[in-house]
């Protein structure tokens, strides 16, 4: 997200989002592969939908489709467990969450247990809108930016966010042996 001073503590913030249009998506996947390829490293030397930062939910009785992108991690499960209705069909809150959290596997990194989230494809050079969106022949996902006034606040680091996944899923003591051990190699 790029930032811009504002007086005070607010400030404006360019928001990047990724609006989903259900009716369009097929269920091509198209938006997991190019994903995954997108964050593979090297950069496009495998495919791995495990990985990626969308996950299509499929119904297959009603044939819908609906992609869901990764949010923030969260470190606790959420209070709610509302049900959805759709079509005469019912969902948990679960199945349309961004966030991913200690209840399921979904938006983790499949070996680590790190916690996945989409970064709309930053990179150097910058792309013009996020992989899925380009590659999404539906038009079912639509790259959208905004201005939001927001009041500044301090955010965890993402290497913080990953060690504290690590400790949380190994132990404390474990990731620390682990990261002496890595230091000695370098």
């Amino acid at each position: 997200m790029e930032e811009h001073a504002v007086s005070g503590h607010k400030k404006t913030k360019t928001v990047k989002t990724i609006r989903i249009d259900v009716d369009k998506c097929n269920g091509c996947r198209a938006c997991e592969v190019i994903c995954s390829a997108f964050h593979a490293s090297p950069r496009y030397s495998s495919s791995n939908s495990a990985r990626s930062r969308i996950r299509v939910i499929h119904d297959p009785l009603r044939d819908i489709y609906v992609p869901v992108y990764a949010g923030d991690y969260s470190m606790a499960e959420c209070a709610g467990r509302d049900k959805y209705t759709i079509d005469g069909k019912e969902y948990d809150e679960c199945a349309f969450c961004r966030a991913s959290c200690p209840s399921r596997d979904l938006f983790k990194e499949p070996d680590s247990g790190l916690p996945l989230k989409c970064d709309m494809c930053e990179s150097d050079p910058s792309l013009s809108e996020p992989m899925c969106v380009q590659w999404c022949l539906a038009d079912a996902l639509v790259y959208e930016e905004r201005e939001e006034e927001v009041v500044e606040e301090e955010q965890q680091e993402e290497i913080e966010i990953g060690l504290e996944a690590m400790a949380n899923k190994h132990g404390v003591q474990k990731v620390m042996d682990t990261l002496a051990r890595m230091t000695k190699k370098a």
